[in-house]
């Protein structure tokens, strides 16, 4: 597989920028207004500001950072930094400062690019006292030289500098769901193995239109936008705020979509509350009416033209899944981690099977432990976290596997299903074993349901602590009593007996970011969640209700 590696991140951005120079690479709204870059306009911003970093002299391989939600300049400015000849390191644009700081300190950064922020001045004290800093245009940050001023007085590299494949491009630090985010370390070559493996079976060329607002710092994101309209010489349109994000999804009209699940099921809650599932229901089964409806839809949606649409990141409901179908949007669901270089596992438009995460991609190589926790390994695989030597052994086997921490089983066509996490299995105090993943997935299918996490430890059975979505808040507190009973009950009939739920816990306060119960790419973070209502589970297990309203 290896041998199939001729093209570096840097190589891909050269040939597009002689290829395609006047061809259309990035669209951003301002203010409503798109602002479009060509290949050609691109690659000068990127060879002026890759000649400005080499004036700095640092030395080869420092650290860079990268404090912006998704934009064109952040897309630059990692091709700038990789052009100097350094590492690029990318951080969460809605993490706490505190945060901020540690990782800018743990990498010993050396300047940091600071863009579009919904609050500069909430994570301005993150930044150490005199660390040099870039503001790109366009967002107000006026007290750092702005990128347009270094352009203007910087002549651009003309050469084609790259790289040795092994050498670092970037430090990915994870977001964090059990502690401090670790430094996940990649070479231009990971990037280049999974873009080159992937993007041909997907059957994704240089006619892609890519939307990005997900966070680019995510691996995800990363790879899919970022690698894929560098190895195919696609577009790439981002959204402006989260007001505008269905009319620019609308304008972009991408032929590749990728959503968390979260996301799906907004979607859906914002179907239903123009087409109340009753009246889909009716409308979808007269066959006519049905085909409009589904266009319709999948127009509002800005998806019209989506080829392939894939949701990742988390497990997703096979529910919703299903329900999207329907309306054919066939979700794609995938799997991979930020310690895979995000190759790994995904289903294919014409090979796809609802309730896995699909099939291996090539030199993807699994095995799994007695315990069923499954171990991967491939060529694209991180070095290791970064000056984490302890722990990068610690997730390793010694014949070089990562220790995923998901529980999973392969099926007799080779689609992957996974069943759990490791370390989130709980024990009840009748000494029983729950997996509370698989029970979380069925709750989440209620779109009424926020937010769920399934706990247990010390109780006798499990109990479902819930939030509500937009459209659950909306219903009357008698009526979601009883639609909630209804869930429960179902989703008991399908569970051992020492899984059943014996209550729900609907809590007012949502789980977020800022209350530090999601991390910044919107998972939850468990550990958080169970030490913050630990102490009232027994006090609710007591209760006679069923169903507790906090």
């Amino acid at each position: 597989m290896a041998d199939r590696i001729i093209h570096s991140p840097l190589s891909t951005f050269y040939k597009w920028e002689k290829q395609q120079a006047d061809t259309m690479y990035l669209r951003q709204p301002i203010n409503g207004e798109w602002h479009t870059y060509t290949w050609k306009q691109c690659g000068e911003q990127v060879r002026r500001m890759a000649a400005y970093l080499q004036s700095l002299n640092y030395p080869p391989g420092s650290r860079i950072a990268i404090l912006s939600k998704n934009c064109v300049h952040w897309m630059l400015s990692d091709y700038a930094i990789w052009m100097a000849g350094h590492i690029s390191v990318p951080m969460y644009p809605n993490m706490a400062p505190t945060t901020v700081k540690q990782i800018l300190e743990h990498s010993e950064s050396k300047l940091l690019f600071v863009g579009k922020l919904d609050d500069w001045a909430y994570l301005k004290p993150g930044v150490p006292e005199g660390l040099p800093c870039i503001a790109f245009p366009f967002y107000g940050i006026t007290e750092y030289t702005n990128w347009d001023t270094i352009i203007e007085r910087t002549a651009p590299i003309t050469d084609d500098p790259d790289y040795p494949m092994d050498n670092l491009c970037t430090i990915m630090y994870t977001s964090g769901t059990t502690g401090m985010p670790k430094g996940v370390m990649h070479t231009f070559y990971n990037f280049a193995y999974a873009a080159e493996q992937a993007f041909p079976l997907l059957n994704i060329d240089n006619r892609a239109i890519f939307f990005s607002y997900l966070p680019m710092c995510h691996i995800a994101e990363r790879l899919l936008i970022e690698m894929g309209s560098l190895y195919t010489g696609g577009k790439v349109s981002f959204a402006e705020s989260l007001d505008t994000f269905p009319k620019n999804l609308q304008d972009t009209s991408p032929t590749i979509f990728l959503a968390v699940p979260r996301i799906w099921a907004k979607f859906q809650e914002k179907i239903l509350e123009k087409m109340p599932q009753k009246k889909l229901n009716t409308l979808l089964s007269i066959p006519i009416i049905s085909g409009i409806v589904k266009k319709k839809i999948r127009k509002a949606l800005g998806l019209s033209n989506a080829d392939q649409v894939f949701s990742g990141a988390a497990p997703i409901s096979t529910d919703l899944i299903k329900w999207f179908w329907k309306l054919d949007i066939k979700i794609q669901q995938a799997y991979a981690m930020t310690e895979d270089c995000c190759y790994s596992h995904t289903n294919y438009k014409d090979r796809n099977k609802i309730g896995t995460v699909g099939l291996r991609f090539p030199g993807v190589d699994l095995k799994f432990t007695e315990q069923g926790e499954m171990l991967v390994k491939h060529p694209a695989m991180m070095k290791g976290y970064y000056k984490e030597e302890a722990m990068t052994r610690e997730v390793f086997t010694e014949d070089g596997y990562f220790k995923t921490g998901d529980k999973a089983e392969v099926d007799a066509e080779g689609f992957l299903k996974i069943t759990g996490r490791v370390k989130e299995l709980f024990k009840t105090s009748k000494g029983k074993y729950v997996a509370p993943m698989p029970i979380e997935l069925k709750f989440s299918a209620n779109p009424d349901v926020g937010q769920v996490l399934v706990v247990g430890y010390t109780l006798p059975q499990p109990i479902a602590i819930i939030t509500l979505s937009e459209n659950g808040k909306k219903k009357d507190t008698t009526q979601l009593n009883h639609e909630l009973l209804n869930t429960l009950n179902a989703i008991n009939n399908t569970l051992d007996s020492f899984e059943k739920l014996e209550k729900i816990v609907v809590m007012q306060e949502e789980w977020t970011i800022q209350n530090n119960l999601l991390t910044p790419s919107m998972k939850i973070k468990r550990n958080e969640v169970e030490k913050k209502f630990q102490d009232m589970y027994e006090k609710w297990y007591e209760m006679k209700e069923v169903v507790i309203w906090e």
